[in-house]
């Protein structure tokens, strides 16, 4: 295969209809489940919807102008990525039930050979769309494996056990949560929240699409655009606040006070549901239903982190015990250290989770990573976004990879690029010089944004402008240019420096020798020519 693309989300769908407008037809999309969706297939949890607007959250290239609401559900916007399929004819090009167990670069054939549950196949570029959001992270509480009762993840909710009366503990209060507690709160007997840091809550601004609203996006589109660029504008003069002023967030951290005391009355209750730390450190989360599910009586917060498990018997880490016959967990995903590069085999024969465990999650604009020629990430590090939509910077990254291919292309012959580290150190530095004022480090909290070490390398620290012009083309100037081996060891190296002066110095003795021959043959030419007269 020319491209092989992982993933059938919103990155991997996207790629491979930018590889097709592209003129890119050889091409796979390997997905491991048997549908497509990623992450809005696998959150399937009670009240599961998105908290960007529906407009901002699809593709520019496929509008929908019948979103049924302006915060759209998980069942319409997977409903959304099966239509692209199929309108964009992608079905042809997707294995399904093919999960990459191994890809490993040859360095001979300038290629990866990829093995996975349905087969294995070989292409010369790799695009790894698995995302962030994609393998649920369960912390390993001592004891949970002998609790009796039920235990699963947000990310893989079990439709067959029933809640109703049962006792239930839900651990972790983020975006799945919020929206979980008060779906199940009224069919439980009994709740317990295990609050580790409370979130910041605004409301949730949503209502129903006009009738009215879909025919007009229907009939006249440019509605649709212009819809799309007023949120797309707002949210990128609000990033700045994140980014560049987080001092000036105080008059929002008022109003979100202000909805947890119209909420909660408790004044103790009130206590443990305010943040301690800067509005935005943490992903802000939109809810009307949350503070007054945990108001109702047949609900407990618990303010500390789940520690210990002993048979029926919850503990918290603050002593507080509490009996359960189910356990939720919404303690969210492998983001730091995503799964899939323990799986990929670069060109020094290690793993890419090896080489980011030495050095943290890095890579060239969100995209490359030294030693891995040819493979390409979307939502790679520090691409995320804490206020925007990621739809945004998917499309920046698709059109990093498509010029990605035209570079290729245009190089000629068996040909690979290869992030140099000292390009991907110097834009890796950039970066973190930039997420040193923005609230992610000065906000006082601890996120699922930051690594083991406390370095920010999931999200980015500036506006999606910014970020699609960082992404516009790729730079050569960034990569080594790898040739496959030829009859001489010179056409096997990589074009670098060195290579580049003793390419120049051949080129200038090959010159000269020309020179000179011609310059033999001309006097030769003459010699005959005078002895003829």
């Amino acid at each position: 295969m020319r491209v092989a693309v992982v993933g059938t989300g919103f990155g991997g769908l996207g790629a491979a209809v930018r590889l097709r407008r592209a003129g890119v037809t050889d091409f796979v999309v390997l997905e491991r489940a048997d549908s497509v969706g990623g992450t809005w297939r696998d959150n399937s949890y009670p009240g599961c919807a998105c908290d960007v607007p529906s407009h901002l959250y699809s593709f520019s290239f496929a509008p929908n102008p019948d979103w049924p609401r302006t915060f759209s559900g998980q069942e319409h916007i997977r409903a959304y990525l099966e239509h692209v399929a199929d309108v964009f004819r992608l079905r042809p090009h997707i294995r399904f039930n093919s999960e990459v167990k191994r890809m490993t670069w040859d360095s001979e054939r300038l290629c990866w050979d990829i093995e996975t549950s349905g087969g294995r196949l070989c292409a010369d570029v790799v695009v790894s769309a698995t995302g962030p959001l994609s393998d649920p992270r369960i912390p390993d509480v001592p004891g949970i494996d002998s609790f009796p009762g039920k235990v699963f993840h947000s990310a893989r909710w079990d439709h067959d056990y029933d809640l109703r009366g049962k006792r239930v503990a839900m651990v972790g209060t983020g975006a799945s949560a919020i929206q979980i507690v008060p779906e199940i709160q009224p069919r439980v007997g009994r709740l317990t929240l295990f609050q580790r840091t409370p979130p910041w809550v605004m409301p949730r601004v949503d209502r129903a699409i006009s009738g009215i609203e879909r025919r007009l996006h229907r009939h006249l589109p440019f509605t649709m655009r212009l819809r799309r660029g007023f949120l797309w504008g707002v949210r990128e003069v609000q990033v700045q606040a994140f980014t560049r002023y987080p001092g000036e967030l105080g008059l929002v951290e008022r109003l979100a006070k202000r909805n947890v005391a119209r909420a909660v009355k408790d004044p103790a209750l009130r206590a443990k549901l305010t943040p301690d730390y800067r509005m935005g450190c943490k992903r802000i989360l939109l809810s009307n239903t949350y503070y007054p599910a945990l108001t109702r009586p047949n609900v407990d917060v618990v303010a500390s982190s789940l520690a210990e498990i002993d048979g029926s018997t919850v503990i918290a880490a603050d002593g507080t015990r509490a009996e359960a016959d189910a356990i939720v967990f919404g303690t969210g995903f492998h983001v730091t250290d995503m799964p899939i590069a323990e799986r990929v085999v670069g060109a020094d024969g290690r793993t890419l989770a090896d080489t980011w465990a030495e050095s943290g999650m890095r890579s060239l604009r969100g995209a490359s990573a030294a030693g891995f020629p040819n493979w390409l990430t979307i939502i790679g590090p520090n691409t995320g976004l804490g206020n925007s939509s990621m739809i945004l910077v998917i499309e920046s990254q698709l059109n990093y990879m498509v010029d990605f291919l035209r570079q290729l292309g245009a190089l000629g012959g068996r040909v690979a690029l290869d992030a140099r580290p000292a390009a991907v150190t110097a834009w890796n530095l950039r970066v973190q010089e930039r997420m040193k004022r923005t609230v992610w480090s000065t906000g006082g909290c601890t996120s699922w944004y930051l690594d083991a070490s406390g370095r920010n390398t999931t999200i980015w620290p500036g506006t999606t402008t910014e970020f699609r012009s960082a992404t516009r083309r790729v730079h050569l100037g960034e990569y080594d240019v790898l040739r496959a081996p030829g009859p001489s060891a010179a056409a096997a190296r990589p074009v670098t420096d060195q290579s580049r002066t003793t390419t120049k110095t051949a080129k200038t003795t090959k010159t000269a020798k020309t020179t000179k021959t011609a310059k033999t043959a001309k006097t030769a030419k003459s010699t005959k020519t005078e002895a003829g007269a």
